[in-house]
């Protein structure tokens, strides 16, 4: 059983990574069209520089909606494994969504928080996360039992390649620095819709 404890042991010893970097290697760990949904801001700009995919959908605009419309898409499509990237503040926005999620327990559904501890778009202000906060926590007392953080590179890989292979759901936290993302989201949110509409039909 994690203590308070532990748990702030494991977050406070997992390796500050970028995100840039670890949205690449997860992208190229799929492998059947699975549906990527990345959240705003940063988090969506590294995942269209990964590449663009036809199963991304990519958030302009509205906080915490990730794990929101990843779990419909798991929902709908319980065949395809789905995959919700987020930012620590837009969590922090959307924490109920991990009870719904805890409740549902879609088998393919694998989420992942970016945590810097900023709102790094809007001026680098704190998020809680900064402070007494821990989200892989959070996600384990909502009933989510295969929360954990990612201590490095490796083991992120390996989280992943977990969450992918086994029934979820599954939550991963991601210590990241504050790095400027590796490209901008071309901003078309019908383009963005009708692509990702397509690439999950």
């Amino acid at each position: 059983m994690n203590s308070p404890e532990s748990n702030a042991m494991e977050r406070s010893a997992a390796k500050v990574m970028n995100r840039s970097d670890l949205t690449r290697r997860l992208v190229a760990m799929l492998r059947h069209d699975e549906a990527v949904i990345g959240g705003i801001g940063n988090t969506n700009f590294d995942l269209w520089a990964s590449g663009q995919r036809p199963q991304n959908f990519y958030m302009l605009g509205s906080m915490g909606l990730a794990i929101p419309i990843a779990l419909g898409v798991a929902t709908a499509q319980p065949q395809r494994k789905v995959v919700a990237l987020e930012g620590d503040g837009s969590m922090l926005m959307q924490l109920g969504a991990l009870g719904t999620v805890a409740m549902r327990a879609p088998r393919n559904l694998l989420m992942v928080v970016w945590d810097n501890g900023i709102y790094q778009i809007t001026g680098s202000q704190k998020t809680l996360t900064s402070a007494t906060v821990d989200l892989v926590a959070m996600a384990r007392g909502a009933g989510i039992a295969s929360s954990a953080w990612a201590a490095d590179e490796a083991h992120f890989e390996a989280l992943v390649e977990d969450a992918l292979a086994a029934n979820g759901p599954a939550f991963i936290g991601a210590r990241i620095d504050d790095a400027k993302p590796a490209g901008t989201t071309e901003r078309d949110p019908a383009k963005i819709r009708m692509r990702f509409m397509q690439g999950i039909a």
